[in-house]
């Protein structure tokens, strides 16, 4: 009887052995995963991941916390967010806002980094058509367009490429036309304290183009006169012809 049981339990260690080693070889598949449940929390580990390279501008718990909230707004809006084509909407989203309003985590000084040099030069100088989008506020709908930046330096410079980085800290905000247009003159005389800044914006409007009066073809001008090119006429009348394009 003890050398059948011997015989009984070498067999059964050895068909153990062998389906250890099948499973080495081909490893179950594991659990079928299904559609979150729409009432359900986002689970993180459970959603589909996002291609390598995607920027994560929040931490896991505010990108869930958001991605939750764009679901609920799905299914507000009568959709179903566990269908195909909306399974990583809301991370998606959470994203993409994040990146569209970066400027949040940025400033002026940060921007502009190293980008500042000593040079005695005494006549303006200017960076016309710099590409801007941003987000208006009140709809959290696109306005885009250019922004024309001009100053008087007074024994410092920006690096050129600093003027568009500057309007990129304040675009990427929730914003109106006019504060923004504000903001990046302000900006640069803090920066490098000019004799003069002089800013203009000229933007369409999402909110005024897609809903509401539903207008194509208008077009939203600012501008931010500061220093010498406000108390200047004959500083503001070539900024703005520049701007403007009348050479």
């Amino acid at each position: 009887m003890a050398k059948s049981n011997r015989r009984n339990g070498a067999r059964n260690d050895g068909a153990a052995r062998t389906a250890a080693e099948r499973s080495r070889i081909a490893p179950s598949p594991g659990p079928i995963k299904r559609p979150i449940a729409s009432d359900a929390p986002v689970d993180p580990s459970s959603r589909p991941p996002l291609p390598t390279g995607t920027a994560q501008l929040l931490s896991n718990v505010e990108e869930a916390e958001f991605e939750e909230t764009v679901r609920k707004q799905l299914q507000l809006m009568g959709e179903d967010p566990d269908r195909e084509g909306l399974l990583r909407t809301p991370q998606r989203v959470a994203r993409s806002l994040a990146w569209l309003t970066r400027g949040y985590r940025q400033d002026a000084w940060s921007a502009v980094g190293e980008g500042v040099f000593t040079e005695q030069h005494d006549h303006m100088v200017m960076v016309r058509d710099i590409e801007l989008y941003s987000l208006c506020e009140h709809h959290l709908l696109p306005f885009f367009g250019k922004a024309h930046i001009a100053y008087i330096p007074s024994g410092r410079i920006l690096g050129l490429s600093k003027l568009p980085r500057l309007v990129e800290v304040f675009a990427r905000r929730l914003q109106v036309q006019e504060r923004l247009t504000g903001q990046i003159a302000q900006a640069v005389c803090e920066v490098i304290q000019p004799r003069g800044v002089g800013v203009v914006i000229e933007a369409v409007h999402l909110c005024m183009m897609m809903r509401g009066v539903e207008k194509q073809n208008s077009k939203t001008i600012t501008s931010a006169l500061l220093g010498s090119f406000r108390d200047d006429a004959k500083t503001r009348d070539e900024f703005l012809r520049l701007a403007h394009g009348h050479e």
